[in-house]
């Protein structure tokens, strides 16, 4: 068995694996909850006499949290967590850039995508939004603009006027009072940055690409992109999952 896991800013996912990759177990928790305790009642699940772990992978852009849970699996397994930036992908994909300004979850999304014929954009609705570019088996680097919930949340706490409120697709641009003069703003505004964005890269590049959206939000964007698009929001696992079987 296998332990793969992604720590984004929000949350962290952690899954169990056979070797030919067939799941047995996924969780996933805030990651501003994680400490020892925290850790010790939650992931005991992978601690049991009938599960033979061989290896601990992990994508991480926290490296507070990455730390608690390597120290907790070494304690528990004796076996160290292995992070993939510190690992040789050029099997996986040929990054273009410094692999050091890079998140690991934004290299892992891109080999995950990589098929070594196509060329795609990831787009990312997490914490930041983020695309990353894919030119056959070359990764080209991408573009990191503010998050949604970090926007909206950010926004509300500073507005006294504005109230707390989910974001929702909405069809209608005019809000007609203050709550859906906000879901326009972030649902279009969103629309118009992401469009805008792909059209950019499409032109600079002069290249056409599979478009996959991943995060908490790339299913409210979905059908209102030009270009036909897909949802994978385990495309960062499934990179991991392709980096495991080169170890």
């Amino acid at each position: 068995m296998n332990i793969i896991g992604d720590i984004g800013n929000t949350e962290v996912k952690i899954c169990l694996f056979s070797s030919n990759g067939k799941l047995f177990k996924k969780i996933s928790f805030k990651t501003n909850l994680i400490n020892i305790k925290y850790l010790n009642k939650n992931l005991s699940i992978f601690i049991k006499k009938n599960i033979v772990v061989n290896k601990i992978i992990f994508s991480s852009v926290v490296p507070k949290i990455y730390n608690l849970i390597n120290s907790y699996f070494f304690n528990t397994l004796k076996i160290k967590c292995i992070e993939i930036k510190k690992l040789n992908l050029k099997k996986l994909i040929n990054i273009k850039v410094n692999r050091k300004q890079i998140g690991s979850d934004r290299l892992c999304n891109a080999i995950g995508a990589n098929d070594n014929k196509n060329n795609f954009i990831i787009i990312d609705f997490g914490t930041a939004t983020t695309f990353d570019v894919v030119i056959k088996n070359k990764y080209l680097g991408g573009i990191i603009a503010p998050g949604i919930s970090l926007s909206l949340n950010t926004l509300i706490s500073k507005a006294s006027l504005i109230p707390s409120l989910k974001l929702k697709k909405v069809n209608r641009i005019l809000g007609n009072n203050t709550v859906s003069a906000v879901r326009s703003g972030f649902y279009w505004g969103y629309i118009g940055l992401v469009q805008n964005i792909i059209d950019k890269i499409s032109k600079q590049t002069n290249k056409k690409y599979k478009i996959i959206l991943t995060g908490g939000f790339s299913h409210l964007f979905i059908r209102s992109i030009k270009q036909k698009a897909t949802v994978d929001k385990d495309i960062t696992i499934k990179g991991l999952l392709k980096v495991i079987k080169i170890l």
